[in-house]
């Protein structure tokens, strides 16, 4: 009898791979089990046992399992069927779909190493000076190629590596690299030789002479009564010491040493406060969510912006932790995270665990061991969109904050999945309740409250009575015409910051555009300043004096003169946020400003400072790109500026509408969210467009309606579904005539709408040309059998050997 495994490797391979294993370990492994596998040519990966069987493969002679790693499985059966799930309905690989669920620090990948061959005899006279150089440090330890380059100080050593292996000098084996390691942390704790009260008076005698290491000792003993463990950390911030005082004591016995795991996700020990007293509407609003779960799955929880959601959300999350059940709440954004922590963490304790990006692949690791552990601080998880790939153990409820928002689509690489559609099929695989809360609804979201799909929640007023913003629009046209402008700042909008500041209350200003200025011109031959990788034209930085690609990051400095013509007669076009930021700081001086945007956050705590400097009060006026717009809560902020809001409108693309009727409300929400009335200004060139009215008089539902009949003239969602298939390749023709070719065959084994293919508003990124097809089709059409086509098209595609090099991204539902 034979016993095999199927395996889920992290490789966008079509199926599982059949491993064989022995009897012992058959029946050991379970589905969510890691073992380490052979795969191709001397290379080893970490894979995913899906299922055990004892049926051999007939195509091919399966390989032995090298290694198991895991005592227990680390992915549960309902994670493994979620998977094949998004893999069947986003159209892509298994694969794909592990390498985006698990943390990097879970795949061992192996990498090929070279060491010296001792069996052989080695003539020292017949090595070159670079084989020489090889094999000298060859004696000491085995090498990888990067090390081997380094050594050498060039990249191509593959034909002296080569030779080397031929001549067998050396040899190659595969290391395994773990890429997980625990955080440790240094404590101390006093000898128990000096633990009596004697021995302790004559030490501090003995230490007269050392009064750092006196020093050190005596917090010590200030800090931990008892005499156990302490962190050094504690010694040297508290105590002001350095870690030779410290280290002096060790080599004296006065300490002894250890070093102890620690959790990198901690707790902030603030004080936990009492719950709030809900309002009556709120009440209303929780009754109504309770009675609605008990029809619906999913329920739509519409507030307004300020209406007190987020503790309705907590009553929620008590009741579920009653009955012992874990609870994901999303984010669209990471920069959301902080405050909601800080609110998390004040109601339920240390019961929070966050996930997000840009956490470390070691806290990663952490959090995913304390969820499948059952941990006491694993039932609630905040986290953005890569938190669904978590392995739940008892999921009672998800809770989608906004939505609405555009953020929790993932884009690139596949899987390219909307989390809050798959945070709904999550919850169902765990018999779990999904809330979806925004201020501005989806139009997809509120069409199934439509269909009763879902149950709805409404929650008009905002919490405490207070009033929403007074929205108006500035016209532009006119205030350029009158000369009542200074910069991007129209008078009216000036005038209603510096009372904003006067009154000693915030102003967030938006521009959905960072940078400087999106346009460096010519004024003499015209000629713009364009990426040399991307079809774009490239954006000043300021602070640092550069021409940036925002789509490749290639940059240039800022040239002095017309690289077409020579002239000087060079002008910045356009308005970014970095510019806008040099503006509000000439005409507010006195004014401490932030800026929040892509530039300014790239760091891991940056969100968390900007933000925490905001709520604190250290600073007066924020500018930022759609980020501010996002469900942040600033008590003091009675202004909203927006720059420009056309933008937003005139964008070539169905959604443009809902989307900036979303942004401008939101946005327009961070204003007056305590006791006095907000003001919000929008500055446009368009002052009667209707989305700004909708936005002006709070209208969801006419710009609802609006929506639902031009989607349906037009073929959009809600109504029809849709599949973009982007097509990329650094030959143009090839990728043109590839295009042409799968255009010809869904055209001809589709019986539904195919669009294209056409070039993309940006047709080359990274040196690469890119082509679209878009199929729509009817949400009455069979999905299934439209996709199991558009498979089989995409397998003949991949068959010809002319477009090998022809890259296709398949998304489904794009954004």
């Amino acid at each position: 009898m034979q016993y095999f495994i199927d395996v889920i490797l992290p490789l966008p391979l079509p199926k599982p791979y059949t491993y064989w294993v022995e009897e012992d370990e058959f029946y050991f492994l379970q589905a969510g089990h890691r073992v380490v596998v052979p795969f191709g040519k001397n290379k080893l990966h970490t894979a995913v046992v899906l299922k055990k069987h004892k049926i051999a493969p007939q195509t091919y002679t399966p390989k032995t399992v090298e290694l198991i790693l895991d005592e227990t499985p680390i992915i549960t059966e309902k994670q493994l069927a979620f998977w094949e799930w998004m893999s069947s309905y986003y159209l892509c690989t298994l694969g794909d779909v592990l390498r985006a669920a698990l943390p990097n620090a879970f795949l061992l990948s192996s990498e090929t190493e070279f060491q010296k061959n001792t069996a052989a005899e080695v003539d020292l006279q017949l090595l070159s000076d670079d084989a020489f150089l090889v094999y000298e440090a060859l004696e000491q330890r085995s090498l990888s190629l990067d090390e081997i380059q380094a050594i050498l100080g060039r990249k191509k050593v593959h034909p002296i590596v080569q030779e080397m292996l031929e001549r067998g000098w050396i040899v190659t084996y595969q290391k395994l690299a773990e890429k997980y390691k625990p955080k440790r942390l240094r404590f101390v704790r006093l000898a128990a030789p000096y633990k009596t009260d004697k021995a302790l008076a004559e030490l501090f005698d003995s230490l007269s002479r050392a009064p750092q290491q006196s020093a050190v000792l005596l917090h010590y003993c200030q800090q931990s009564a008892n005499f156990e463990w302490l962190a050094t950390q504690k010694l040297q911030i508290k105590g002001k010491s350095s870690s030779p005082s410290i280290k002096a004591l060790i080599e004296k016995g006065v300490f002894e040493e250890e070093y102890f795991q620690e959790d990198r996700a901690l707790f902030d020990p603030t004080a936990t406060v009492p719950k709030n007293t809900l309002s009556g509407v709120q009440k209303k609003a929780l009754e109504a969510t309770q009675t609605a779960f008990q029809s619906h799955e999913v329920v739509l929880f519409h507030g307004v912006t300020a209406s007190g959601k987020t503790e309705v959300y907590f009553e929620l999350i008590d009741a579920h932790l009653e009955k012992g059940e874990q609870v994901l709440f999303l984010l669209p954004e990471i920069s959301l995270t902080a405050q909601m922590i800080l609110r998390l963490q004040r109601r339920f304790g240390d019961k929070v665990t966050v996930f997000h990006s840009k956490y470390s692949i070691h806290e990663r690791v952490e959090v995913w061991k304390s969820i499948i552990n059952k941990s006491e601080k694993a039932q609630i998880i905040l986290g953005a969109r890569s938190a669904i790939f978590l392995p739940f153990q008892n999921l009672g409820l998800v809770i989608v904050d906004e939505e609405h928002e555009a953020s929790y689509k993932q884009f690139d690489p596949a899987p390219r999945y909307l989390a809050r559609d798959v945070a709904i099929v999550l919850a169902r695989l765990h018999s779990a309740k999904t809330l979806l809360g925004s201020a501005t609804p989806s139009i997809e979201s509120q069409y199934n409250v439509e269909k009763n799909k879902y149950g709805y929640v409404p929650l008009k007023d905002r919490f405490g009575g207070v009033q929403l913003p007074f929205i108006s629009c500035i016209d532009l046209k006119e205030a350029y015409k009158k000369k009542l402008m200074n910069g991007v700042f129209s008078h009216a909008l000036i005038e209603a910051i510096k009372t904003a500041l006067e009154e000693k209350k915030q102003v967030i200003l938006f521009q959905n555009r960072r940078g400087y200025a999106p346009i460096l011109e010519c004024h003499s031959c015209g000629h713009i300043p364009q990426c040399s990788n991307c079809d774009v034209t490239l954006t000043y930085h300021q602070y640092n004096q550069q021409l940036r690609c925002h789509y490749c990051g290639y940059n240039v400095a800022k040239p002095l003169q017309c690289n077409a013509c020579g002239t000087n007669a060079l002008v910045l076009k356009g308005t970014g946020t970095q510019q806008i930021e040099e503006q509000v700081e000439n005409l507010f001086p006195e004014a401490n400003v932030g800026r929040m945007d892509f530039d300014s956050t790239r760091g891991k705590r940056s969100f968390d400072k900007i933000i925490g400097d905001f709520t604190a009060g250290r600073l007066n006026i924020l500018i930022g790109t759609q980020m501010v717009t996002k469900g942040l809560d600033f008590e003091n902020v009675a202004l909203v500026g927006v720059i420009n809001a056309d933008p937003l409108l005139y964008f070539p693309e169905f959604r443009a509408h809902e989307r900036g009727y979303q942004m401008l409300s939101q946005v327009a929400g961070r204003s007056g969210r305590s006791k006095e009335q907000g003001r919000v200004l929008i500055q446009t060139f368009s002052p009667e467009h209707e989305v700004l009215q909708q936005v002006i008089d709070s209208n969801y539902e006419a710009l609802y309606a609006k929506q639902l009949i031009e989607r349906k003239k037009f073929q959009y969602p809600p109504f029809y579904r849709l599949i973009k298939i982007t097509l990329k390749a650094r030959d143009y023709h090839k990728v043109d005539q590839a295009a042409q070719w799968l255009g010809n065959v869904l055209h001809a084994n589709l019986a539904v709408e195919i669009l294209g293919p056409v070039d993309p508003p940006v047709a080359r990124i990274r040196n690469l040309f890119l082509k679209q097809i878009l199929i729509k089709f009817s949400i009455k059409d069979d999905r299934v059998m439209i996709k199991r086509n558009l498979k089989m098209a995409l397998k003949s595609f991949e068959s010809i050997g002319t477009y090998r090099a022809v890259r296709v991204n398949v998304d489904v539902d794009p954004a």
